[in-house]
């Protein structure tokens, strides 16, 4: 099978990484990708958010499965340009997309679908934001309508921070604040049958001890040896099954990736958010366990014949993700500094310590830092513990200047296992 994946992070360079690890996949090409994902996959160039451009390179490389990566092409409809084209994809439509492409849509698909969630207001007025603050009281959760790259949360005690965030977007969806530990859950669909994945927990504050501001994920570990044996069979009777009926049901059947952003709540399992594809960095944590191979799975998504697959088999190992980020991430970030001692991680950690790149690019022999998240160091162990030591053994062999690290991945979950 050849494959092309789309995007250029440290999601497709672990999507390229499982997928040029498959016998089954004969070529693997990566548009645009990045310089880490070079080594695995034939690079090219285009516009991800262009369709038409996606299409006519998929026709062009003859690729017998497209997988959209990141989120902004999938709500553009870059997955539908592609069907359109007769070439099975890996992605959901522009149309189901809004399931992340507008959290006021995902509301209202929750609420058909009989999915718990936070109860919420949408805003478009600075007077309806106000009430509907006034209604919750802090903490107050502030989340634009629209994509926003994993940054458009805020999370805060503030009131003027939480209006001004409010004030700042077009249209807010204001919920009410959710306790518990955070858990994402990816599930594999071809808008019937659902096969969810094994859980993980990332890590959405920039520093040490849930401090700082959010970002789009600063590490990530899997498994979570404190949740409960029986919660990826409850997610999935309660929230991804009725949610790919619901979408199926209103015309708009979803069919790859489906994200759920949970919250383990005093009074049960709430949804936070959902997303139309893989999450980053958990996706580099929850590859590195599994064990099927990955074409024939995203290809039975594509093609509607989930139900005939196999029960997906799974590493009992642990994987802990660690993102190595730039200078003054998440604000705007410090690009173009080289990046030193990859080599070294690969000649001394490998198998069970790996570099995923996120926003590298090559100038000349030497690898750059090209965006504020720029590596992720990936490693498995026999248990989280084992995981912690190998990634943060191999993140001291990597030099960048100025860049930042969470020294604190996994390690409450590893000291209670």
């Amino acid at each position: 099978m050849k494959v092309l994946v789309i995007g250029s992070g440290a999601r497709e360079h672990a999507l390229c990484r499982s997928l040029s690890l498959d016998p089954d996949v004969t070529a693997l090409y990566c548009a645009p990708g990045n310089a880490g994902i070079a080594e695995v996959a034939e690079l090219h160039p285009v516009d991800a958010l262009d369709g038409a451009a996606v299409s006519a390179l998929a026709l062009e490389l003859g690729a017998e499965l497209v997988v959209v990566g990141p989120e902004a092409p999938l709500v553009a409809g870059v997955a539908d340009a592609v069907r359109e084209a007769g070439i099975p994809v890996f992605g959901p439509s522009g149309e189901a997309a809004q399931l992340e492409g507008s959290k006021a849509f995902a509301k209202d698909v929750m609420a058909g679908a009989g999915v718990p969630t936070a109860r919420s207001y949408v805003c478009t007025t600075p007077e309806e934001a106000e009430a509907a603050l006034d209604a919750f009281g802090a903490p107050y959760v502030v989340k634009d309508d629209g994509l926003a790259a994993g940054k458009g949360v805020v999370v805060t005690g503030d009131l003027a921070e939480a209006a001004a965030h409010a004030a700042a977007c077009d249209r807010v969806v204001i919920e009410e604040f959710l306790d518990g530990p955070e858990v994402s859950l990816f599930a594999v669909t071809d808008g019937t049958t659902v096969v969810p994945l094994q859980p993980a927990q990332d890590f959405k504050r920039a520093l040490d001890g849930d401090e700082g501001p959010n970002t789009g994920g600063m590490g990530a570990y899997s498994p979570l040896p404190w949740a409960d044996p029986k919660l990826v069979q409850e997610v999935l009777d309660t929230v991804l099954q009725p949610t790919v009926d619901e979408l199926r049901r209103r015309g708009t059947p979803f069919s790859g990736l489906l994200y759920a952003g949970l919250a383990i709540t005093g009074r049960g399992v709430r949804v936070i958010e959902f997303n139309a594809r893989f999450g980053d960095p958990e996706t580099q944590v929850v590859l590195a366990r599994l064990k099927t191979p990955l074409a024939g799975l995203l290809l039975a998504a594509a093609n509607g014949t989930l139900e005939d697959l196999p029960p997906l088999r799974w590493s009992d190992d642990a994987a802990v993700t660690v993102v190595i980020a730039s200078h003054n991430y998440p604000g705007t970030p410090r690009t173009g500094d080289p990046i030193t001692g990859l080599d070294e991680v690969a000649a001394e950690d490998a198998p069970h310590a790996y570099v995923l790149h996120a926003g590298t690019r090559r100038d000349g022999d030497a690898v750059v830092s090209a965006g504020g998240r720029v590596l992720s160091v990936t490693a498995t162990g026999a248990d989280l513990t084992e995981a912690r030591e190998r990634a943060y053994t191999a993140i001291g062999r990597i030099r960048l200047d100025g860049s930042q690290h969470r020294t604190d991945i996994a390690s409450k979950a590893a000291a209670e296992a």
